[in-house]
């Protein structure tokens, strides 16, 4: 009997441990199970990609030697090394902005405030260190100006906008080719009939929205297609048109296949990356926003990036339907308006346009009211490209330091575009994004070309995107460390990363 209990005894450790590993197994493939073969993948092509680039362990797990991006060898003999290609699964990958993702990981996200829609990076082992591959297909995209209007399909190979948005003249499909007649929701007879009417809302002369060179740099909130901002550049506007990486896939890649200057992001729990007083004109056309969520802080939000004079365009059934729902959001957006010292600039048919106040009249009116600077100081398009702005002074840089920076940055253009010239045909470029703008001159210098720019600036840097929105150009923080997700895939036709002269030394609020 004792042998027999001491045998029992032995065999129970043996149970215990198949127990455990058979529970590990079970939690392995819940786990792995959940992440699917997205995780399987970021995990084998970063394995790879760290290897090509020396970063991995050597078989006994000590680190190996460490070697450069460019291989081994001394500089007469750099041997480049190879990244790898991730799968064609992968050809729309937005890391950052992967709605899968956030699926797999169970994030809690509030649906109500779009949090879903805004910024969360994979962990670490999920990451993909890999070339994102063009669309199976892929063609030369269609030059600019022609581009506005007509796109090659197999570069985004999505049709369903087509056929959900019929009926309001957003796209059509055309055997290889999408064509964009120029519609929208709210503008089902084209972008630029609607942006003429806008003007004349607004009195502005020949009913040319830009008013002779005032209204040069406008945020489009919930963009769509981008038709809007695409029929607002031959008036010499600019916008930033905006939109999440929703159901409706890919309508900022639309825009930016078509060359029209687009951004991913949404109104949701974050201010948007762009400084305090950076747009002449917001505009919202049935954007499907809930303005009065959270006390109206989006409102606000619109309030901190128009500029003193700015206008908000809001075509919107609630501007002029009659049921009891839409008559209660009106009073109560009129009200929040009213509060913040907005006035109704004009209200004709399904538009209302709200201005904001040009000088602070009405807040030193109120007791307790913080300070607002009085107007811009800006001068008209296109003169304003060159003008020292006045918030030069934020940073402690003189307006000599800034015209030098201007002179050198368009020499060193015109150097580029000559290096360029036989190799490179002029219309074969369009988007460009600058990864290092500092003042925004590199963009200043290709004034003349037929291209747009999106300056880039460093999140952890000089506060200089503020001095860029200034002379009339767009442009977006952004922490250069990690993946440049707001503009989706194979969007640029040229990026530049050129280290800047002028030395900053003060840092300032946005």
């Amino acid at each position: 009997m004792r042998g027999r209990n001491d045998g029992g005894q032995s065999k129970r450790p043996i149970v215990l441990f198949w127990a455990m590993v058979v529970c590990l197994c079970f939690l392995f493939l819940y786990f792995s199970g959940s992440n699917g073969h997205t995780r399987s993948a970021a995990i084998e092509y970063g394995t790879k990609f760290s290897r090509s680039l020396g970063w991995g362990s050597d078989a006994d797990g000590d680190d190996g030697p460490e070697e450069s991006i460019f291989g081994t060898g001394d500089a007469n003999d750099v041997k480049p090394r190879s990244f790898p290609v991730c799968d064609d699964q992968y050809s729309e990958l937005i890391p950052c902005l992967d709605r899968n993702m956030a699926l797999q990981t169970r994030l809690k996200l509030d649906l109500n405030l779009m949090e879903h829609y805004e910024r969360h990076c994979p962990l670490p082992e999920r990451r993909f260190n890999c070339l994102i591959p063009p669309p199976h297909g892929y063609k030369v995209p269609i030059k600019w100006p022609k581009s506005r209007d007509v796109v090659w399909k197999a570069n985004i190979p999505h049709t369903h906008l087509a056929k959900e948005k019929k009926d309001q003249n957003w796209m059509t499909v055309a055997g290889e080719k999408i064509k964009f007649p120029g519609g929208g929701t709210h503008f089902h007879h084209g972008a630029d009939k609607y942006i003429s009417n806008i003007a004349n809302m607004l009195n502005f002369k020949d009913n040319s929205i830009n008013n002779e060179g005032m209204l040069r740099t406008v945020l489009d909130v919930g963009c769509g297609v981008a038709s809007f901002g695409g029929y607002l550049l031959s008036s010499n506007v600019i916008s930033m048109s905006l939109a999440p990486n929703d159901v409706h896939e890919n309508q900022i890649q639309f825009a930016l296949e078509r060359g029209i200057p687009a951004y991913l992001g949404v109104l949701g729990t974050k201010r948007l990356p762009y400084p305090s007083r950076s747009f002449e004109l917001a505009h919202c056309s049935r954007c499907r926003i809930d303005w009065l969520q959270r006390d109206g802080i989006l409102m606000l939000e619109l309030d901190r990036l128009l500029r003193p004079g700015g206008y908000f365009a809001y075509s919107s059934p609630e501007a002029y339907a009659q049921d009891e729902e839409d008559l209660r959001i009106w009073r109560e957006m009129s009200s929040l308006a009213e509060r913040m010292c907005w006035k109704i600039a004009e209200k004709k048919n399904q538009t209302v346009i709200w201005v904001k106040p040009l000088n602070n009249d009405c807040y030193r009116s109120r007791p307790h009211e913080m300070h607002r600077d009085e107007g811009s100081g800006l001068a008209p398009w296109p003169a304003r490209l060159t003008t020292p702005p006045p918030r030069l002074a934020d940073l402690y840089v003189t307006a000599d330091t800034f015209e030098k920076d201007t002179e050198m940055w368009q020499q060193r253009v015109d150097n580029y575009w000559k290096l360029f010239r036989p190799k490179v045909k002029q219309d074969s470029i369009r988007n460009i994004m600058d990864m290092k703008a500092n003042f925004g001159s590199f963009a200043a210098a290709l004034k003349e070309k037929d291209v747009w720019v999106m300056n880039v600036v460093p999140h952890d840097g000089p506060r200089t995107l503020k001095i860029i929105y200034d002379r009339g150009l767009i442009g977006s923080t952004h922490d250069c460390s990690g993946t440049v997700e707001q503009w989706s895939c194979i969007s640029y036709d040229l990026t530049i990363l050129l280290e800047q002269t002028v030395k900053l030394s003060f840092i300032d609020n946005m």
